[in-house]
């Protein structure tokens, strides 16, 4: 008996001993990814027209990156707040921690690198080398050109600088404040496909990052079927909204619509006489954070792309009950 009490704390003291090593190493060494040191992004005109399309039509980055307005429908930038961050993400909206948006204008970003903006972009990695939990969708931007990742870089370089001050540092419940030591990776840069390529719509749906909402997401960890919607957005002043499906079914998802109908969907909010209209919480009207407005100065050749790709994916019958009013 001795021996075998002898053996299990043995077993017991070399379970607790590597199980410290892990530790060490995942908030000691990771991530391990370096910044590019020698990478001077030259801004060139094109470069900044391409970024800005990309930062607000595609990738959205300023629609995370500025603040809203949830008392309109769809809650549209506040004007004045581009760029600078502080939007709040937290466990009301299934997010493991809370969490807040970076300043992105050059008051924030005028210390760092081209280099160390390219990792932050690609594989959510800050100046000082610690993780960004992924509210960010690095992980699909890891996958974009590597000249559109320069033009975001060229277009960030010459927004007004937004002074603000620091943020409150990131609230990251365990053990995802281990785990997401493990997401970054180095940047994987696939070559953007020409328009008439099938699989250039397949590059755009992952340059908006359409997966990160539209499948059902719990603290982080995708649960849901791709695309299938689901993911709950606990909304700041109250009621539940759910990401729609936009599986090629047509039982509960986009598979009776049209490719006119899917990019007037978009286009209807880019209506020279359209003003998101005032939400009233206390009648129960609907919002969203779907950022209509900003999606819809996409032009219609990627608009029809994302479509197309759509309708190449697994097809997911589920109807998704969208919105939940306040007090329900």
């Amino acid at each position: 008996m001795k021996t075998i009490l002898k053996v299990l704390g043995i077993l017991i003291l070399v379970i607790a001993l590597v199980a410290i090593l892990g530790v060490t190493y995942i908030t000691q060494a990771l991530p391990n990814i370096e910044a590019p040191g020698d990478l001077r992004v030259e801004v060139t005109p094109e470069r900044v027209e391409r970024g800005e399309y990309l930062a607000n039509s595609v990738c959205v980055c300023m629609d995370c990156h500025s603040t809203r307005d949830w008392n309109a429908f769809a809650a549209p930038l506040v004007p004045g707040s581009f760029g600078k961050g502080g939007e709040k993400f937290d466990r009301t909206m299934n997010f493991p921690g809370e969490f807040y948006s970076k300043n992105i204008t050059p008051f924030a970003l005028k210390d760092w690198t081209d280099g160390e903006v390219y990792r932050a972009i690609t594989s959510g990695v800050s100046k000082d080398g610690h993780p960004f939990f992924p509210v960010m969708p690095y992980g699909n931007y890891n996958k974009l050109a590597t000249e559109d990742v320069y033009s975001i870089i060229a277009y960030l370089r010459t927004l007004e600088p937004q002074e603000t001050r620091p943020y409150p540092a990131s609230e990251i419940d365990f053990p995802v404040n281990l785990i997401m030591r493990t997401f970054p990776e180095p940047a994987h840069p696939t070559e953007r496909p020409v328009m008439t390529d099938p699989n250039y719509g397949e590059y755009v749906t992952n340059a908006a990052a359409c997966i990160e909402c539209h499948t059902n997401t719990v603290k982080g960890k995708k649960v849901g079927e791709p695309l299938a919607g689901g993911f709950e957005f606990l909304l700041p002043n109250g009621g539940i909204v759910r990401s729609a499906n936009i599986t090629p079914s047509e039982d509960g998802g986009i598979g009776r619509w049209s490719k006119a109908q899917f990019i007037e969907r978009f286009k209807q909010y880019q209506d020279s006489g359209y003003v998101a209209p005032a939400v009233n919480w206390e009648r129960g009207d609907m919002q969203t954070p779907m950022p209509w407005m900003m999606y819809s100065t996409m032009n219609e050749g990627d608009l029809g792309a994302i479509y197309d790709h759509l309708r190449t994916i697994k097809p997911v019958a589920v109807t998704i009950e969208k919105w939940t009013p306040p007090g329900s």
